[in-house]
């Protein structure tokens, strides 16, 4: 008897098994979702939205008009994954989404509704494949006339052209060209605080550093930061959100400043940063050259820089990111980005291989140059905060940052009567030092808020007419930016701005403030859309125009369209940003 019960038992437990494992495989409805998108007048781009665990074959797509209104080219598709299937044999296929660019021969212009139909066959890794299946999904062209073709639109667009590399170059020469443009970057704004960094820690050496040991440390500290620009920058490009814009606050900024406080005040001599005596020991018994803990440590600082200390989008990052957003090859768009990064590094390499011949080994020079790079660290820490202190707050810290090492520099003290060559040399260097702090503490207080033009509040109102800024009108949302570009009626700028963005900065200081830049954008509707909380809005209107963060500025012609071949990512100087303006001018 108990032997039949446990026959049945088990019947039943494993026809519940089967029919439990037969509601695990989904509708094809919604095991793959499909929709399109007008690009432009003659182009459309089906998205495929394609579950977890199932994959859709690329030679399965079928696209036609059900009422037979026009026909299409041949279909644009990203590069697939390889994939040996029981049904086809060695196949392409994709898994998780796929965007596929259909070009569009049509005859007649103005507005077109169209019905389109999608047809795509796919399976489950879990062994079940479905038959061909067919959806509708309605769409309107624009009238071609109105906007340029999705072909030609990234032609003038640097990040654009930087993302059709990707796609059409070979995979070394594709290297090549990231490590020569991460060269280039090496020493914008957005890169250039990481060099005292790196400096301080290995300043904060001592007599110990040696050539080898230098580069040990500077390779870790750039291994750390290509590493965390990879992996970040994919999941940029696969999600569409910068991770670094998320870390432009107050607490992260405040909290990273407050490291390089307390490495400044070690280099000081207030206290010595070391790990417990018995834990030093362990480590130094079976640590190289290099110990591996302080070795973790310089590649996490070199990654938490990468993420806090750079988030500006120049075009390359911006090329890579639109490439790896376009067709997934998360591989080739995270070694660009790898590469891009150690191309980046080079100038931090060559600092760590020259340390131990530009410092010191014993002395009290050595304990003056450690008490530089403490200096050069507390600079590094009020750069980091600025964006999220008060402009009075920033002049106040550099006023200090400048009068008090002036002070040591023994700036008002007289020489002795035989003062050497270096001893002059520093003491002018104290004075410089003591002049522009006094500047800037001068200007604070009297209602200046410009750390480069600190007495500018004292010169009254000659200055105002020298710094006119441009007239921006802000858009806080889509809606917003939709219902100001309708009533315009005449040319539109829309420039994406931050706080924690450098490049935008040196964009209102040095390009917008130019008199020829003012001039030709006399006739345009002015706005800025601010991004510096990276609220859902914020991140909603940079998606609306597939940028990743700021700096990035759009024109639009009269008639509310962009115009695409004329966008602009990233810093531009003001001879550069006139012949855009002037070909916004020629395309509207």
């Amino acid at each position: 008897m108990m032997r039949t019960l446990l026959f049945i038992f088990s019947l039943l437990f494993s026809a519940f098994i089967g029919l439990a494992h037969a509601e695990e495989f989904l509708d094809p409805a919604i095991a793959f979702k499909g929709s399109a998108r007008a690009l432009d007048g003659q182009t459309i781009e089906v998205s495929f939205d394609i579950a977890k665990g199932y994959y859709l074959y690329r030679d399965k797509f079928r696209f036609a008009a059900e009422d037979g209104s026009v026909q299409f080219g041949t279909p644009v598709f990203p590069k697939g994954k390889e994939k040996t299937d029981e049904n086809f044999g060695k196949v392409e296929v994709y898994y998780k989404s796929v965007q596929i660019r259909l070009p569009v021969e049509r005859n007649s212009s103005g507005p077109l509704p169209l019905k389109l139909k999608l047809t795509s066959q796919g399976c489950a890794d879990a062994g079940v494949c479905y038959p061909p299946q067919s959806q509708s999904v309605s769409l309107e062209l624009p009238d071609p006339a109105a906007a340029p073709s999705a072909a030609s639109a990234g032609e003038g667009d640097e990040s654009g052209m930087i993302a059709g590399t990707l796609k059409h170059a070979g995979f070394w020469a594709n290297l090549a060209f990231f490590f020569v443009a991460g060269l280039g970057l090496a020493l914008t704004p957005c890169v250039f605080p990481m060099i005292p960094i790196l400096s301080g820690i290995i300043a904060g050496q001592g007599h110990k550093i040696s050539h080898a040991r230098g580069f040990a440390l500077s390779l870790a500290y750039v291994l750390g930061m290509a590493v965390t620009y990879a992996a970040a920058g994919v999941a940029a490009g696969l999600s569409g959100t910068l991770l670094s814009a998320a870390l432009q606050n107050a607490w992260v900024l405040g909290a990273f400043a407050l490291v390089f406080v307390v490495l400044s005040f070690s280099m000081f001599g207030f206290y010595e940063l070391q790990l417990p005596t018995a834990l030093q020991s362990k480590l130094s018994e079976e640590s190289g050259h290099l110990q591996g803990g302080r070795g973790i440590g310089v590649f996490l600082m070199g990654a938490l820089s990468a993420l806090i200390v750079g988030p500006c989008v120049a075009a390359p990052l911006a090329g890579a990111l639109l490439y790896i957003g376009q067709t997934g090859d998360a591989v080739l768009g995270g070694t660009a980005l790898f590469v891009m990064a150690l191309g980046m590094g080079m100038p931090l390499l060559a600092v760590g291989l020259a340390g131990g011949s530009l410092l010191p080994r014993t002395g009290p020079w050595m304990e003056g140059v450690k008490k530089a790079f403490g200096v050069l660290l507390l600079a590094t820490a009020v750069w980091l905060v600025s964006p999220v202190i008060p402009p009075v707050a920033q002049m106040l810290a550099w006023a200090a940052l400048l009068i008090i090492p002036a002070i040591y520099l023994h700036a008002l003290d007289p020489l002795p009567p035989h003062a050497k060559g270096w001893h002059r040399f520093w003491k002018g260097i104290g004075i410089v030092m003591l002049l522009t702090g006094a500047a800037l503490l001068i200007g604070a207080l009297a209602g200046g808020r410009d750390p480069l033009q600190p007495l500018a509040a004292l010169r009254g109102q000659a200055v105002a007419a020298e710094q006119k800024h441009l007239p921006f009108e802000r858009v806080a949302s889509l809606a917003e930016l939709d219902a100001r570009i309708a009533a315009a009626g005449k040319p539109v700028m829309l420039d994406f701005y931050a706080d924690w963005c450098v490049s935008c900065k040196e964009m209102e200081r040095f390009t917008f403030t130019d008199p020829a830049v003012q001039a030709k954008l006399a006739g345009f509707t002015l706005l800025q859309a601010d991004v510096t909380a990276n609220t859902a809005d914020d991140k909603a209107l940079l998606a609306r125009f597939g940028l990743f963060g700021p700096p990035g500025i759009m024109f639009f012609d009269k008639n509310g369209q962009e115009i695409k071949s004329v966008r602009v990512v990233g810093f531009q100087e003001a001879a550069v940003f006139l012949k855009n303006i002037q070909r916004t001018m020629t395309a509207g």
